[in-house]
């Protein structure tokens, strides 16, 4: 990789950590979290095997999997009490936002399918547009367990975070139903070399 090529990605990876830093600057939940979720999808790739610029590729859309919150409104996205059905309805636009949003970059918009699909279920039962199985990305099948895992281990307003037994039982009991089952298992096979690196 010559100078040029080189000055480019360190570019490229700094206005990332700027668009993120925008939507942590205005969520105390999320600030962080994109850390960790593009950190544990990043071992998780390293294990599997994946090639480099498929690794890249899932590395970078985690860090971005959550953007989309940024045209979220305040009183929903920094709601303390329980969501409504249609504030609820609200926060589900995220994905397409942030799909939406990297879809005007060039260098980006390889990203939108992954960031568009990591709330889809295995089963077919997510959301934005119900895909299924391994119609859904691979690099969003990865965030989605990412997601949870932090999700569940964090601290929200409305509960204390959950211990990494819970964790993991909850991953495992939704094997073939929220998470892909082969990328699910495999995460339950290496857990605390993945839980460890990434949320000790």
């Amino acid at each position: 990789m010559d100078n040029c090529e080189t000055c480019k990605d360190i570019d490229y990876h700094e206005i990332i950590e700027c668009i993120v830093s925008a939507l942590d600057a205005r969520d105390t939940y999320t600030a962080g979290h994109s850390q960790r979720v593009s950190d544990m999808a990043l071992v998780i790739c390293d294990l599997i095997g994946l090639k480099e610029g498929d690794k890249q590729k899932i590395h970078i859309a985690a860090h971005l999997h959550d953007v989309g919150k940024i045209g979220i409104p305040d009183s929903v996205l920094l709601k303390e009490d329980k969501l409504t059905e249609e504030e609820w309805n609200i926060i589900k636009q995220h994905p397409q936002i942030g799909a939406g949003i990297l879809s005007k970059s060039q260098h980006l918009s390889e990203l939108t399918d992954i960031v568009l699909h990591h709330h889809e279920r295995y089963d077919g039962n997510g959301y934005p547009t119900g895909i299924s199985g391994v119609d859904i990305p691979v690099g969003a099948r990865i965030i989605a367990i990412c997601d949870s895992i932090d999700a569940m281990s964090s601290n929200r307003c409305y509960r204390k975070a959950h211990d990494m037994e819970f964790c993991y039982k909850e991953i495992e009991k939704n094997l073939g139903a929220m998470y892909d089952p082969i990328i699910g298992s495999f995460v339950l096979e290496n857990w605390n070399v993945i839980t460890k690196k990434c949320l000790v």
